[in-house]
């Protein structure tokens, strides 16, 4: 029996967007009329385009692309992304827009942000991409980024830390390329770089590791859950601050960091270990292990939004039906669809697929053929 979290009273919908010279849509408007929404229809027609339309307006940016160029529509200059959401039944109208001369900007109810971090977390979301196995199979920055998306939502400050933190680590960074093509160690700067990088570093790793403590074991229960079966799984936090403090580190590694132009020590090195009958996961795991435990992991990030929340985020599932067998998918789906009250949009190149999948949970259902 799948656990089936309380229902809350506050609800969050997208009720409609409206792409204009983003990615592959010239102009277009949709209207989101059910709580589960399928988008169906050929690779390459904007499926996951629309997707990370919705994603823009919760968090500023594209889940996909690091530079707001790469999401104009090809032959124009910029791009808008307009959409209203209702929070606790009040609408709220997000507008997000690149100018042509490549500034952005985004506001929410008429109001321009001056800082797009304030608007983090006001519309949480959670996406699930065929891509996303790179947090199980990838390097552990993948991990860190998961880690780090989930508690920006909840906790700005971190948020602000973590921007702190980068910030200064590359200047560090950059100082110790400095010296060495000088060749130049004078220790001086490297202290005041240090003693600015240890604040926000210890902030981070405290709330990681508080965070952690209780993301973990509920990764692991979802996993059993999806799989439909115990499996020895096993996840923990690593982090090189568990052993000494990041001063002492700091000080431990500068010979390295003198040697290698960087910096070897910190929460930038912080990882999610995951093992699979004491194995490492990733190596020994099947594709079928691996795309459970991801949806685990993001299952996670959903129950943890709502918790802290209030209520449900907007549940954003692409290309979901692929490598999961049917018991999988139904316990997967039984979750996200019947046992949650959030609004989840689900992408499929088979728009009879998705409707039999709805039509055996006897939920209702918007289909959006593109």
């Amino acid at each position: 029996m799948l656990y089936i979290a309380c229902l809350s009273f506050i609800l969050l919908r997208i009720k409609n967007i409206s792409p204009f010279q983003f990615k592959n849509y010239k102009q277009a408007s949709f209207s989101f009329t059910e709580k589960i929404v399928g988008i169906c229809g050929n690779n390459g027609i904007g499926k996951t385009n629309l997707l990370d339309a919705v994603y823009y307006l919760c968090f500023t940016k594209s889940y996909f692309s690091k530079s707001d160029q790469l999401n104009i529509s090809n032959g124009s200059a910029g791009f808008r992304i307009e959409g209203n959401f209702d929070l606790n039944n009040k609408e709220e109208h997000v507008v997000c827009i690149l100018r042509e001369t490549g500034k952005k900007e985004f506001s929410v109810n008429d109001e321009l942000y001056e800082k797009f971090s304030a608007h983090i977390g006001k519309f949480p979301c959670v996406i699930i991409t065929p891509d996303d196995v790179q947090i199980i199979t990838g390097g552990s920055e993948e991990r860190r980024r998961f880690t780090d998306t989930l508690l920006c939502q909840v906790d700005n400050k971190y948020l602000q830390q973590l921007i702190d933190y980068n910030k200064i680590l590359q200047q560090r960074n950059s100082l110790l390329k400095s010296l060495a093509e000088n060749r130049n160690r004078n220790n001086n700067l490297l202290e005041v770089y240090d003693e600015q990088l240890i604040k926000p570093g210890n902030y981070i790793y405290e709330q990681r590791k508080k965070f952690l403590q209780n993301l973990l074991p509920l990764i692991k229960k979802l996993y059993t859950e999806i799989a439909g079966r115990e499996e020895n799984i096993e996840l923990a936090y690593s982090s090189q601050l568990h052993q000494t403090s990041f001063e002492n580190l700091l000080h431990q590694f500068r010979d390295k960091d003198f040697l290698l132009q960087r910096t070897n020590t910190g929460i930038h090195k912080d990882d999610i270990e995951i093992t699979l009958s004491q194995q490492p996961f990733k190596n020994s795991a099947s594709q079928g292990q691996r795309k459970s435990l991801l949806f685990a992991m993001k299952l996670a990030e959903f129950e943890t939004l709502k918790n802290e929340k209030g209520f449900s985020p907007i549940l954003l599932l692409d290309d979901v039906f692929e490598k999961l067998d049917e018991n999988r998918m139904y316990n997967l789906l039984d979750r996200v669809c019947v046992q949650n009250d959030g609004q989840i949009f689900i992408t499929d190149t088979h728009s009879e697929r998705i409707s039999t999948h709805f039509e055996k949970l006897k939920v209702k259902y918007q289909l959006i053929n593109l």
